[in-house]
């Protein structure tokens, strides 16, 4: 066999599975994939062609997450060392206790509403945030926010790992003490040493049978956590109480800032929530797209976020309150607490405890791995390089390839400049904050939820969406306009001297990145306007893609396909009203 044969049969044998093609297709659709889904249901239909699966519109079976589903999602989704310990850097900037906590229930209260009016466009027409990004980026446009998103993923992914390896040393400390005595023999300059390259190996492996499971299937992974990880932290709570035999000293300490120094650091405090929030906002729709209805989607998110996120940080702002009086210092990390927990010959009931507990916050962060790494993460990685790399990647490789990246980057390295690799990641949700500003305005105020789902995967010049050369200007326009306003905030971020006001801008950078992008992109869209623009609100999908979709997973009613005004009166849920109000 000659070489050239070999590579053709390998490549072959890595593609994943697709929709049979009808022919040949261009080199745009070989690495896109465009579709019009087969069957036809009429001649006149455009000709099939291939498709990656895992950026079709979902099909009603896998459509499986109800409401419970989000609310076990965003309850359990706090329940992470991040959230833990967020409250921190808020009590060391002169915050007491319920300012801080006040910030952390309006900065998760804002972002709410924010990844609502994302994610509705993937409640509706069930499609992905790399598809949702065509429709106002364009066809190729799409790829630069999809491989922003991706890139951001696989960092976290590390990341994550690294703060879950933390957790099994505790755990592992707990059965076998000796573990601390194991000798090292990895040199200096790799940044780590063996004992605790061991355990986030150990978590990074852990963590990699659950991205086999499909999306549809994961939320099975959010019922168990909702169960466990609950149950462990608020045992981690009153057994600190108890051995403090209070609260502890920070709760009765005072906030030393006043006046317009106290509300900016509030606002500051707010927008960390935010950011902390911003890639979630961005790939909402990836989750939202397996929703059973659109108002599944909706309250229990609004509702269950600020909850979720709210009841983790007190916790922590208690049990670190507590450590005060235990060890005479605040000890935010829960990790670090449970720990010296562990030191000084304790006895089998607190080593049990302490297993118990930190075998909970490796479910919790093996859940970040898996949904803050299957939410913002692993599978978001996996969405994201499937449009990127539709002939050889679907969501399952997609999320390999993230934890292998996470592996690859050694994490722990990052970790080590904490400060400045926050205030980087800080400064990105600059960059995701001006996509989702795009793509929440295209679908509210351009598009006004008419859709042509069917162009979506279209590359030719008669499609919605193929505006210039598969990229819309207006777009990017926007996009760059709302990172460029925090452009010299972020400098002064760094420790460089800018104007104070520049410095505020920044403080707000979610605000004023979503701001003026979303008005810059409605301003272009009114003065040149778009193929589909629309003058009355009405979610619809023109194309009869989902339609014909339902009709084909749905062979039992042939012959029941839903109508554009079946569509609005299904989706009128709560957000299709107000936006007509308005």
């Amino acid at each position: 066999m000659s070489a050239t044969a070999y590579l053709k049969r390998l490549v072959r044998k890595l593609e994943v599975k697709q929709v049979e093609s009808d022919g040949e297709l261009s080199y745009s659709e070989g690495f896109l994939k465009v579709i019009t889904i087969p069957p036809v249901v009429n001649a006149s239909d455009a000709p099939s062609r291939s498709q990656n699966e895992d950026l079709y519109p979902v099909p009603p079976e896998r459509r499986t997450w109800a409401m419970l589903n989000y609310v076990s999602f965003w309850v359990t989704d706090g329940f992470n060392m991040n959230t833990w310990e967020i409250a921190a850097s808020m009590i060391d900037s002169g915050l007491s206790w319920w300012q801080a906590w006040l910030c952390v229930w309006l900065g998760f209260g804002v972002a709410a509403p924010f990844v609502v009016l994302n994610a509705r466009p993937g409640a509706i027409f069930h499609i992905t945030f790399p598809v949702v990004s065509r429709a106002s980026f364009g066809i190729w446009g799409s790829l630069w926010c999809v491989f922003n998103r991706a890139a951001m993923a696989c960092i976290w992914y590390g990341v994550q790992a690294s703060l879950g390896g933390s957790c099994v040393l505790v755990m592992l400390r707990a059965i076998w003490p000796s573990i601390e005595n194991i000798p090292n023999s990895m040199p200096a300059s790799s940044g780590t040493n063996t004992r605790d390259f061991m355990c986030f190996f150990l978590f990074w492996l852990i963590s990699l049978p659950a991205i086999w499971l499909p999306l549809h299937k994961v939320r099975h992974l959010f019922t168990v956590k909702a169960i466990i990880v609950p149950i462990a932290a608020v045992t981690f709570f009153i057994w600190c109480i108890v051995k403090a035999h209070g609260v502890g000293p920070i709760v009765r300490q005072p906030g030393t800032l006043h006046g317009s120094t106290l509300a900016w650091t509030m606002i500051s405090s707010m927008m960390s929530c935010i950011s902390n929030m911003s890639t979630l906002i961005t790939n909402a729709p990836d989750f939202a797209s397996r929703a059973r209805r659109p108002r599944d989607a909706l309250w229990p998110q609004l509702i269950s976020i600020p909850i979720g996120f709210g009841i983790v940080c007190f916790l922590g702002l208690i049990v670190s309150s507590s450590s005060q009086t235990i060890y005479g210092e605040a000890i935010w990390s829960p990790v670090t607490l449970l720990g010296m927990f562990l030191d000084n010959d304790p006895s089998h009931a607190t080593r049990f405890a302490v297993w118990f507990i930190s075998a909970a916050f490796i479910i919790a962060q093996v859940r970040v791995v898996i949904v803050t790494n299957i939410a913002a993460n692993s599978i978001s990685a996996g969405c994201d390089l499937t449009a990127l790399f539709p002939r050889f990647i679907n969501i399952r490789r997609g999320g390999y390839i993230a934890a292998i990246v996470g592996l690859c980057m050694l994490p722990w390295n990052l970790l080590k400049s904490s400060s400045n690799f926050t205030t980087y990641l800080s400064a990105y949700s600059v960059f995701l904050s001006s996509i989702a500003g795009v793509m929440v305005t295209d679908y509210y105020l351009i598009h006004k939820g008419h859709y042509r789902i069917n162009d979506l995967y279209r590359t030719d010049k008669g499609g919605w969406y193929s505006y210039t050369y598969g990229i819309n200007l207006r777009a990017y326009a926007a996009y760059v306009s709302g990172i460029v306003i925090n452009v010299v905030g972020f400098a002064g971020a760094t420790g460089r001297p800018v104007p104070k006001a520049a410095i505020h801008i920044y403080d707000l950078s979610f605000f004023t990145g979503f701001a003026v992008s979303a008005t810059i992109y409605w301003v272009l869209n009114r003065i040149f306007p778009a193929a589909g623009a629309a003058k009355t609100f009405q979610e619809v999908d023109h194309s009869g893609m989902i339609a014909r979709i339902e009709g084909i997973h749905e062979p039992e009613e042939p012959e029941k396909t839903q109508s554009a005004d079946e569509t609005e009166s299904d989706s009128k849920d709560g957000i299709s009203e107000i936006v007509l109000a308005v």
